[in-house]
């Protein structure tokens, strides 16, 4: 008789729970520091000025994230806790998204739970989930974005709800930080290279093959296209009761003109600022905050997990090779999503990039030791696969009290955490 099909169990419930883990370790000590610490002293003027809708500032960015942190201190205050919870918040939506388009891409529950702990631990996502900046906003909804489209790919039958889900958290990923704009036209391409490929005479009626049956490519071009650019022109609202630099509140395409300039202006240099060279190297890191501040001496670095981004670079070139070779699309997906993101400040006129802008790729990078772990674990390797799931947690635990602003006992505690020249 043959053997029963492998159907492996989906990983929801245990996806739920270390998402639930990653927030309650993330709202350790969120409302210190009292004080705005880095951007937010940016970013809350904006968020309060949605609140007041007065007067527009920090106009280069888009209005959505903005607009979530005014949000959070209209519910819980104009305080620490009311600046930071929806941080947290979109921090865990985006581990759980992470999961599941892992497991609706592998199909495997190891991909998805490895992609728990490798997401959660790679330090750029946990920082940004306890910082009133936009970068969180616009990761969490990528990510659903991505979890959505991976589902409509693996089950047809909800592709029509999944598609629109997909196109509306692409507008708001966009609405958040443009940083997006370069993936979020992929999934879109995807659907009409696919079908395109296909070959078929009515390519744009055929309902019939990839990446979702049943969804011809005009009705695609709707939910992927036309819906996310809606969205994204509809998170401006404020701007028709705000006074703009530029004289005109109403005019989109001012508006933007406006804020494009104020993206590729030539600014002052900054201490912290890098090069995607380093990023990628792991060599050059951000304090968010390093001073005497509520009573203590407090830090917050922003670096990325050593154990995952060193060796996930190898497992993302393991990633090209194994899906260049095998055909599997989620491999190849990641790499994609890699070098797409990654690309974009290769290329982008920006004179002053920092780490932070590396959040993106490095939440791909973290994807890729997931695949690699496991296909290591599923070859029938133990010790190098258990050491990489282990090193990264353990860097983690060592790393946490410089990335939830713990006490310190002396000003130069931070040479614990600051192995190279790079990371001081």
């Amino acid at each position: 008789m043959s053997a029963p099909p492998d159907h492996p169990r989906d990983p929801f419930a245990w996806n739920i729970l270390i998402a639930l883990v990653f927030m309650a370790l993330a709202l350790v000590r969120i409302s210190t520091p009292t004080q705005p610490y880095f951007d937010e002293v940016h970013y809350l003027p904006a968020a309060r000025a949605v609140l007041d809708l007065g007067f527009a500032t920090n106009v280069e960015h888009p209005p959505l994230g903005k607009q979530l942190m005014a949000l959070g201190i209209w519910l819980f205050g104009d305080g620490p806790f009311g600046w930071r919870v929806f941080s947290v918040i979109f921090g865990a939506l985006a581990l759980f998204a992470a999961m599941r388009a892992a497991w609706f891409s592998s199909q495997t529950r190891a991909a998805s739970l490895l992609t728990g702990l490798f997401v959660s631990t790679n330090f750029l996502l946990f920082v940004h989930a306890r910082i009133a900046m936009l970068d969180v906003f616009m990761v969490a909804f990528i990510m659903v974005a991505l979890w959505m489209f991976a589902g409509a790919v693996r089950e047809n039958e909800t592709g029509r709800w999944r598609l629109v889900i997909s196109g509306v958290a692409l507008g708001c990923a966009m609405a958040s930080k443009w940083n997006a704009i370069p993936l979020a036209v992929l999934p879109g391409l995807a659907f009409f290279g696919a079908r395109l490929a296909a070959g078929r005479r009515h390519f744009l009626t055929s309902r019939r093959g990839w990446p979702v049956a049943g969804i011809p490519l005009w009705e695609a071009g709707i939910w992927l296209g036309l819906l996310p650019l809606a969205v994204y022109a509809l998170t401006f609202w404020p701007f028709l009761y705000w006074s703009v630099p530029s004289g005109n509140s109403t005019g989109l395409i001012d508006l933007h003109q406006h804020m494009l300039a104020l993206q590729t202006q030539v600014p002052q240099g900054h201490p912290y600022q890098s090069e995607w060279w380093q990023w990628v190297s792991n060599s050059r890191s951000i304090w968010y905050l390093y001073e005497f501040i509520d009573g203590a001496q407090r830090g917050v670095m922003l670096i990325g997990n050593p154990v995952t981004m060193w060796f996930g670079l190898l497992a993302m070139g393991w990633c090209a090779w194994e899906g260049w070779r095998t055909g599997r699309k989620d491999m190849l997906a990641l790499v994609l999503l890699f070098l797409v993101s990654l690309a974009l400040w290769i290329l982008a006129p920006k004179a002053v990039q920092f780490y932070f802008h590396y959040f993106l790729p490095g939440m791909f990078i973290s994807g890729a030791m997931a695949l690699a772990v496991e296909h290591l674990w599923q070859r029938g390797e133990r010790l190098i696969p258990i050491t990489l799931a282990v090193a990264a947690a353990g860097v983690f635990i060592y790393w946490f009290p410089i990335l939830t602003a713990a006490p310190l006992d002396d000003p130069q505690d931070f040479l614990r955490w600051a192995w190279i020249g790079g990371w001081r």
